[in-house]
């Protein structure tokens, strides 16, 4: 019986986390331009074993443009370059099912899957706000419902894109001069509400067959999308309570799909805030506070709950929340709701919690103090690894790498070395069977 080991993914932006991380001593925004950056933390990664990197990503400039480290690059092409310097680590990139066409998407990540080797995932949002809609001709983005069911529509699309070509369908018989089996080449013939897609694929079935599929919603509707999609999910939780209750819920929604409990991995975020003692730990999330400017965050709140804060005194606690979200992301909006409820804090104290990973768990302290964090969630039901969000880059990933997971290692819970090469090897994941005899179902 193999022993079951922590994954561990590294959530990469820019110049770290915390949303002051750009106006650390320790980093340097100009870095946020040059991709020489992400090759770095990509390759630190890697020397640690991190089954993946990933990037996020969004249609839109967030936030208050003027105290925000706003540039973004385009994720696949950044993953892309990250490959070339890379032969282990996975290579995840977020990309919507919103804003881009079904071909396009299927193509993207079979060529950075054929790229690197088998190592892409995608990680797939519907994306809420109305700002995004606004950037593609739209008023407005649909509501909550519509968005999972195009999204589900979309999923359908791309995989049977991903099974247009069978695995032996490339002959390559230069004698004859046959390059492929056309019987082994077919059109999808897809005619859904949203999308229209005749197939097939333009590229040969890539190296994992299907590149592994990430999600991050936590609503129900992201649940009831996660239970028959994701073969990961990343999510945010404050309390290992809240993390065990979710991680119990999806892993019972996977036998309705036919799937089995470990065919999904939850991986909740963890933003380590390390210092060589706990008061070193504490100065440094101190420092990131103060650097925090509280216009901006306010906005950035206000706009997560849907619910002005503007003029609330910043050392008063909130008023009442709405009992139900707007458009948008529900469960973050769910998450802040639940947060401010249990614990009541006042808007700066807030703003203190969701800077360093807008929702996802801070833990400040040693490199014992984190090791025990992840070690807890990992055995009582509550995580199958963790989205590390290091608050500062690349500092903040080379001291998780050289002092935390030596820890997780001695304790028997993250693997020494690779034991593969492709991102489902990775994650203990079967590369899916041939799907070609079977299109004509799939869509």
């Amino acid at each position: 019986m193999s022993v079951r080991r922590l994954h561990l993914n590294a959530f990469l932006m820019g110049v770290g986390h915390h949303e002051a991380a750009w106006r650390h001593p320790v980093t340097d925004p100009a870095r946020l331009g040059d991709v020489r950056h992400y090759q770095e933390l990509a390759r630190i990664a890697e020397a640690g074993g991190f089954d993946s990197v990933f990037l996020a990503d969004g249609v839109q400039v967030w936030g208050d443009v003027e105290h925000t480290a706003a540039h973004v690059f385009e994720p696949l092409t950044l993953l892309t370059a990250m490959a070339a310097v890379t032969s282990r680590v996975g290579l995840i990139a977020t990309v919507s099912t919103g804003y881009s066409e079904p071909y396009n998407l299927a193509r993207w990540f079979a060529s950075l899957d054929h790229i690197s080797g088998g190592r892409a995932g995608w990680n797939i949002v519907t994306t809420a706000g109305d700002r995004s809609a606004q950037n593609f001709s739209l008023p407005g983005a649909p509501d909550h419902a519509e968005r999972y069911e195009r999204a589900d529509e979309y999923l359908r699309v791309v995989t049977a894109l991903w099974d247009s070509w069978a695995d032996d369908a490339v002959l390559a018989d230069r004698e004859t001069g046959r390059f492929v089996d056309p019987a082994k080449v077919r059109e999808i013939g897809h005619e859904g509400r949203f999308h229209r897609v005749r197939g097939p694929l333009n590229s040969t079935r890539s190296p994992q067959g299907h590149p592994l599929l990430v999600q991050a919603g936590s609503s129900e509707d992201g649940k009831a999308f996660a239970a028959r999609w994701a073969e990961a999910v990343f999510t945010a939780h404050q309390t290992v309570e809240s993390a065990r209750k979710f991680y119990a819920d999806l892993k019972g929604r996977l036998a309705g799909h036919g799937r089995g409990a470990d065919s999904v991995k939850v991986l909740p975020g963890v933003v380590p805030v390390l210092g060589s003692t706990e008061e070193e730990a504490n100065r440094l999330a101190r420092e990131l506070d103060e650097l925090i400017v509280p216009a901006r965050a306010v906005a950035q709140v206000s706009e997560m709950l849907g619910f002005d804060l503007s003029g609330h005194p910043l050392d008063r606690p909130l008023p009442p929340l709405p009992v139900t979200g707007v458009n948008g992301a529900q469960s973050r909006f769910a998450l802040v709701r639940d947060l401010v409820e249990r614990e009541n804090p006042t808007l700066r104290e807030l703003l203190s919690r969701l800077g360093g990973g807008r929702g996802h768990t801070v833990v400040v302290g040693t490199p014992e103090r984190i090791a025990d964090h992840i070690e807890l969630w990992f055995t009582t039901g509550a995580a199958d690894g963790f989205n590390v969000m290091a608050p500062l880059l690349p500092s903040g990933l080379t001291e998780f790498v050289d002092t935390v997971l030596p820890i997780l290692r001695r304790r028997g819970l993250f693997r020494d070395d690779y034991t593969g090469t492709t991102l489902r090897e990775h994650y203990g994941l079967a590369r899916p069977a041939d799907g070609f005899a079977d299109l004509a179902s799939a869509v």
